[in-house]
Order: structure tokens, then sequence, then C-alpha cells
């Protein structure tokens, strides 16, 4: 059985959560437009995917 063929490129990919709102809240060290931490942010585009994933699940339950 051959291998699927595999997707393109951006289809693999976990688009950035930004939402242009580049302000990070000094309570809670979270932006206020995606409410990801500053490390996050700036660490985005070496994460696989998985990594982002984790994140994006955990972005509704982040209280700002």
């Amino acid at each position: 059985m051959a291998d699927p063929a595999p997707q393109p490129y951006a289809a693999r990919r976990v688009m950035s959560p930004c939402k242009s709102i580049c302000i990070m809240d000094s309570r809670s060290n979270l932006c206020l437009g995606c409410k990801r931490t500053i490390d996050e942010i700036a660490r985005w585009s070496m994460m696989n995917d998985d990594e982002r994933r984790t994140i994006v699940a955990s972005l509704k339950a982040r209280k700002l």
C-alpha cells in the first residue's frame, strides 16, 4: 500500500493566533490580543505544530 500524498505545506501549519493587538498585560504577562506569553510569541516560528496546537488549545482558558 502506497503512502498517501503529503498535504500542502500550508495545510500542515498551525497558524499564529495573533490579532495584531500586541500589548502585553503587566499583571498576567499575556498579550491582550492573542493571550500568549512573550516567550511563546518569540518562539512561535521555531515551534513544531504539536507545540503550537498545545498553546492554541490553552488560549481560551487564559484569563486577563
